[in-house]
């Protein structure tokens, strides 16, 4: 089979960033301005579109050849902008970023080349934003431009040379990297996918655009609103400043305020003691900063001609665990729902009937907020069913541990808050429920159950939102005591996983878990197999001294906090999230492919929740799709997996 490396440069008047790609390539501006290639690995040719050379009729054929393996990075970007003139099958394609973030790198092709210590002269060339800016997107006219709204190749042939000679060199270094990559490769079963992933992002899914405009017309209304009444208590020019905001409450109050953080905030609304008229002050800057109503404008700019938003999951963006991660709208983060009368909320947004919405709901920020979910809508003549696994992680951690009383609990009632409970605290469960004092003991069970699987402790409690609940920090030593003692396999686990790890980086050996997980390692990376054959990978490990004084694992990473590329520490509850986080990860992916091969089309979906689009008048049930997802693939044998759902007219939390 022949190899054919792909990079193009292109022209849109739509951003790219903002609108997503589906939108960008829709445009009647688009056009693509240069087209490089390789065949296995000669050196790169490039063709000037836009100055009027023709791409010749071989590689044109080859793109919808199966016998010609198609390399980009960022596939996707390239397979999407060709689809528009030529034709080829999403499945004869390789991405690189892909194959990066499977094996624990940067995403970013510039950033890869240095992770991975390529020459100078085969990294990306630094000058490639500055040319992207003028060739790309539109200019703002000038009298020095000549008054144009765009850029072309003879405006500035020098930069069109140095442009051309960018575009060859990305293609160079994607081949360095592709060679590099394929010393792990991709797995056939992730690359499936990854193609199935392609076809629901190429889907999209419909948005309610009556209900998004109205949205935004109240949002507006309501901004004016309440700036006008921050203006009229502060006397300030613009209270939205957070400088001027924040040294108004110092001058008229007895706070120092060094931040107007959301947790800053919280705490001075929280203080009953407190300055009413500084409280009403920052009432109103906490509504007026509601970022999870700015998705509807979101929703505007990315809603293509059909009325379908397009390219909402990166695949593998979760590059260690191998989860999906969120682009343009963030359907990973939206907010959730409490109005128990959403069809009417949704109409009064529809009719912009803001007095109404304050009348029946009080906050209109608030309810326009709950409402987000509702916007994305089935097409025409079909219904979502929704879908997703019960307790995921919990199963998972269990299963992989071989913790039986949380096995046998996920095997019958499947009431893990009240058993979990019960087991701590040594109360009968069936005196956990409603209207008895045992009852209470319940929210311990929950909080513990959600911040405790991890080698969480008191911290863990804390930032799970223990004291907002009424537990006090003294009492929170002794949830974590109970819960360990209660789940000592799960304990053993943790430290199993760590000793394993450590042994393997420092030896070289392999370890075996009962449990169907392997670790291993080689020159670059520590691997640590899963149940389902898939690898996770650390990359450049070594064993260190933590910040306890103890030996840990550390790998070169990107920080999540820092966004910087640098070595991460990480230790045995770490390790188990990752692992429990990838085998739930691996169980959707499986779903998934189940569902689509029984013919039901994915519009998108969150974590351990597939949104599948179902005509009104199919013969496919809601409980079809619910034992098709609750199908055990062999190597999860035994895992005590369970699915519930729900239909409806628009998407919501149930």
């Amino acid at each position: 089979m022949r190899t054919l490396h792909i990079d193009i440069e292109t022209y849109s008047d739509v951003d790219l960033k903002k609108a997503g790609l589906y939108r960008y390539v829709q445009s009647p501006a688009f056009e693509i301005l240069l087209f490089a290639y390789s065949y296995d690995y000669e050196p790169v040719r490039i063709i000037d579109l836009a100055a009027g050379e023709q791409i010749p009729f071989q590689i044109i054929s080859d793109l919808n050849d199966p016998n010609v393996k198609k390399v980009a990075h960022n596939a996707a970007f390239e397979i999407n902008c060709l689809l528009k003139f030529f034709p080829t099958e999403i499945c004869q394609w390789h991405c690189t970023m892909v194959h990066a973030y499977y094996c624990g790198l940067p995403g970013q092709l510039g950033q890869l080349g240095k992770a991975l210590g390529l020459a100078e002269s085969k990294q990306k060339m630094a000058v490639g934003k500055q040319l992207i800016r003028y060739f790309c997107v539109p200019c703002n006219p000038t009298k020095t431009n000549y008054g144009r709204t765009r850029n072309l190749w003879y405006h500035d042939k020098n930069k069109w040379e140095l442009f051309k000679k960018y575009c060859i060199r990305d293609v160079e270094t994607e081949m360095e990297i592709h060679k590099m990559l394929e010393r792990h490769p991709f797995p056939d079963a992730e690359h499936c996918i990854w193609v199935l992933d392609q076809y629901i992002n190429l889907g999209g899914v419909q948005m309610d655009t009556d209900l998004i405009r109205g949205a935004l017309d109240i949002f507006a209304q309501v901004q004016d609103e309440l700036s006008g009444r921050a203006k009229r208590l502060t006397g300030l020019d613009n209270p939205n400043s957070v400088a001027q905001l924040k040294q108004w409450i110092n001058e008229n109050s007895d706070l120092e305020l060094e931040a107007l953080d959301k947790q800053t905030v919280a705490e001075v609304l929280a203080d009953k003691s407190g300055d009413e008229l500084v409280k009403e002050v920052l009432r109103i800057r906490k509504e007026l900063g509601k970022t999870s109503v700015k998705k509807y404008a979101a929703m505007e700019t990315c809603v293509c001609e059909d009325g379908r938003i397009r390219g909402l999951l990166q695949f593998y963006g979760a590059n260690r665990t191998g989860r999906w991660a969120g682009r343009l709208v963030q359907v990973q983060n939206l907010p959730r729902n409490y109005l128990g009368t959403l069809d009417t909320a949704r109409e009064l947004v529809k009719k912009r009937q803001t007095d109404a919405i304050r009348l029946i709901y009080g906050n209109v920020p608030d309810t326009l907020s709950q409402l987000i979910r509702t916007a994305f809508i089935p097409g025409d003549g079909h219904k979502f069913m929704v879908a997703d696994f019960s307790a995921i992680e919990a199963r998972v951690l269990s299963w992989l541990a071989g913790e039986q009383w949380r096995l046998d609990v996920f095997r019958t009632h499947g009431k893990i808050y009240e058993a979990s409970a019960s087991t701590m605290f040594g109360v009968d469960i069936n005196l956990i429920k409603k209207g008895n004092p045992e009852y209470a003991l319940r929210g311990k069970g929950k909080i513990a159950e959600l911040a405790l699987g991890y080698q969480g402790g008191k911290g863990s409690l804390i930032s799970m939102g223990a004291l907002s609940m009424g537990l006090t920090e003294e009492e929170l030593p002794d949830i974590v005591k109970r819960w360990r003692g209660s789940n000592q396999r799960i304990v053993d686990f943790w430290y199993a996983v760590e000793r394993y790890a450590l042994e393997t980086v420092k030896h070289g050996t392999v370890g075996y878990m009962p449990c169907g997980i392997t670790f291993s390692r080689d020159e670059e990376y520590l691997m640590i197999t899963l149940p389902s054959g898939r690898n996770l990978h650390y990359y450049k490990p070594e064993v260190r001294l933590n910040d306890l004084g103890r030996d840990a694992i550390h790998f070169l990473g990107t920080n999540q906090k820092t966004g910087k590329w640098e070595y991460i520490s990480t230790y045995g509850g770490k390790l188990t999230e990752n692992i429990v986080q990838a085998v739930a990860r691996d169980l959707l992916a499986n779903s998934m492919m189940n569902l689509y091969l029984e013919g039901f089309k994915i519009n998108f979906h969150i974590h351990d929740e597939v949104i599948l689009e179902v005509p009104e008048n199919s013969n496919k049930t809601l409980e079809e799709a619910i034992r098709i997802m609750c199908r055990i693939p062999q190597w999860a044998y035994g895992l005590p997996l369970n699915a519930d759902g729900f239909e409806s007219a628009y998407y919501k939390k149930d």
